[in-house]
């Protein structure tokens, strides 16, 4: 079942989200799963939305992202992620 998870990450700027980006694409299969990713940047820090096809693809995803995000020194300040199951999904500007 698809999922939609959505995380709040305060005190993080948009250049150290880009700079966190760059190396998170040279870890092969990273994103293996992840339908849509959306970052929304704003003064407190980043909102964080990804579509998956699975709990357990953003799971698997987590477990490689977080030694990247401990050596960028990101601090884990934002709480858990909220996760939503997802009745349905498309593209419609594809349809």
């Amino acid at each position: 079942m698809a999922i939609l998870m959505h995380a709040t990450v305060p005190g993080i700027t948009a250049d150290q989200y880009d700079a966190l980006h760059v190396e998170l694409r040279s870890i092969p299969g990273i994103f293996d799963g992840c339908i849509s990713h959306v970052c929304v940047a704003s003064a407190e820090g980043l909102d964080i939305y990804d579509l998956w096809e699975s709990e357990r693809d953003m799971n698997v995803f987590t477990e490689k992202l977080m030694p990247v995000v401990e050596a960028q020194g990101w601090q884990s300040t934002g709480g858990s992620p909220q996760v939503f199951p997802v009745h349905n999904y498309g593209f419609p500007r594809n349809s």
